[in-house]
């Protein structure tokens, strides 16, 4: 978003015989927001068969139909839209720090486009490192899945840049590399550039911006044709402690508080944990403290579902998911109550629910969803795999054997008499106890049979009596 796609997108719909649908597989919307539908087919049509829509954009649209596809739209197509040779491919690319920054600007406006100058509204963005790593890093997984796409299918893509958008024989190229010729002076536009301010003026702490940037380690940066940096998306989770040589890679929907605090006591001074690590910092960090000890903490499939479903889905706070909790009401029939503390929302309904979201991770962990596979849900054998893109932990321990295991591991690095481990189960454990059975048990199997294989988990109950 913010690419210059919309300007794009104009330019192709004024080619004729080529037909633009807009952002045909944004999850929350179909083509443009308060569009009903596209060639007839609605939302909850595409949800749930995107095939058709697909094939509906090939057979009926006027010439040449296509559409807008970023990174967080409905995985279920992409495939087939690689794969196909005579699906033409635009891949339009910007600089990172400008794609970033406009992003911020617009959702901090809640403007996307801009026809009249009149109407457009000003903010400047907040430059957070941590922030445009993980969002650099999620434009680069994407872009290397399209170009192994091309590489093994044998195909080539056309690749504009934001400011070729400006050059009107770069648009004509375009049009005949799509078989119509086009005069240059032919294409028009109403839309106007949103921030052509320098970053200078765009970005509230620049100077702080500028002095971050320069920690990037740019020999990665060459992977695509787009020069970004590719960046694992865990590392600027990972906890260290700040006098021993103890680093902690964590698993969302786990027992993060409960390590963290230890961590923290085992310092002992009231030091704050090292944390906000990107790749180049964390290989100092790992050089500085030879013998040290890299551990994660599994959690029951069950348990770390129940955890998920009730922090990031039933929960409407802060650091929950609305867009996606609305997904899940309005196309997987979840009947989730608008306050959870609500006392019509009992232990049934909180079963039922429940029991809807995991139904939903079976289709959503098998690709069978246009909803992002999230890190707090995601296979923990997958968490680990994508751990090992940079290093793998020492030791898998299992929540119910933090006790003894922490202090264990404590002791080999040298510390002789390390704290307890405090205990703090997930504040709505309690809930899941009460609604336990082997209904629920089946369910968390079918959405996560390769945890239950791969690290050997029994059944919720016995593992809780153990």
């Amino acid at each position: 978003m913010r690419t210059g796609s919309n300007l794009l997108e104009d330019y192709l719909n004024q080619i004729e015989g080529v037909t633009c649908h807009g952002e045909a597989f944004n999850p929350n919307f179909i083509g443009y927001p308060n569009r009903s539908d596209i060639l007839g087919i609605t939302q909850q049509q595409r949800e749930d068969t995107p095939e058709r829509l697909l094939a509906t954009i090939r057979q009926q649209s006027d010439g040449l139909g296509g559409f807008r596809f970023f990174h967080d739209h409905d995985p279920r197509v992409l495939p087939a839209i690689l794969t196909d040779p005579r699906c033409a491919k635009i891949i339009l690319t910007r600089n990172p720090i400008d794609s970033y920054i406009s992003l911020k600007i617009a959702r901090a406006t809640d403007q996307w486009k801009l026809t009249n100058v009149k109407n457009r509204k000003s903010a400047q963005a907040h430059f957070d490192l941590h922030e445009f790593e993980r969002h650099i890093g999620r434009i680069q997984a994407f872009q290397l899945e399209i170009m192994h796409a091309l590489q093994v299918t044998g195909q080539s893509a056309y690749y504009i840049g934001y400011d070729d958008l400006h050059d009107i024989d770069v648009l004509s190229g375009l049009a005949q590399w799509l078989g119509i010729s086009m005069r240059p002076e032919a294409f028009e536009s109403n839309l106007k550039p949103q921030n052509p301010q320098p970053l200078s003026e765009k970005v509230a702490n620049f100077d702080q911006m500028t002095v971050a940037l320069r920690g990037l380690d740019r020999f990665d940066l060459t992977r695509t044709p787009n020069f970004e940096p590719r960046r694992g998306p865990v590392v600027p989770s990972y906890k260290a402690c700040a006098h021993h040589p103890l680093l902690y890679l964590p698993i969302r929907s786990g027992p993060e508080k409960q390590v963290e605090a230890w961590m923290s006591a085992l310092d002992g001074d009231g030091s704050t944990l090292v944390s906000k690590f990107n790749q180049k910092t964390l290989r100092g960090w790992l050089q500085d403290h030879p013998g040290h000890q890299r551990f994660t903490v599994l959690r029951h499939p069950l348990a770390r579902a129940h955890a998920a479903f009730c922090d990031q889905i039933l929960s409407t706070g802060p650091g929950s998911f609305n867009m996606i909790r609305n997904q899940l009401i309005r196309f997987h029939g979840l009947d989730l109550p608008d306050d959870p503390s609500d006392p019509a929302y009992d232990l049934e309904a909180h079963r039922a629910a429940f029991e809807g979201f995991l139904a939903f991770l079976r289709a959503n962990l098998n690709g069978q969803t246009s909803v992002r596979v999230d890190a707090h849900w995601a296979s923990q054998a997958a968490c680990l795999q994508g751990m090992a893109d940079f290093c793998l932990p020492d030791q898998l321990i299992r929540e119910e054997d933090l006790c003894s295991a922490l202090p264990d591991m404590a002791r080999r690095v040298g510390i002789a008499s390390p704290p307890a481990v405090p205990a703090a189960a997930h504040p709505d454990q309690s809930k899941l106890e009460a609604i336990y059975g082997p209904g629920l048990e089946k369910l968390a199997r079918d959405a996560y049979p390769r945890d239950y294989m791969m690290f050997g988990f029994a059944d919720f109950d016995a593992a809780r009596a153990a």
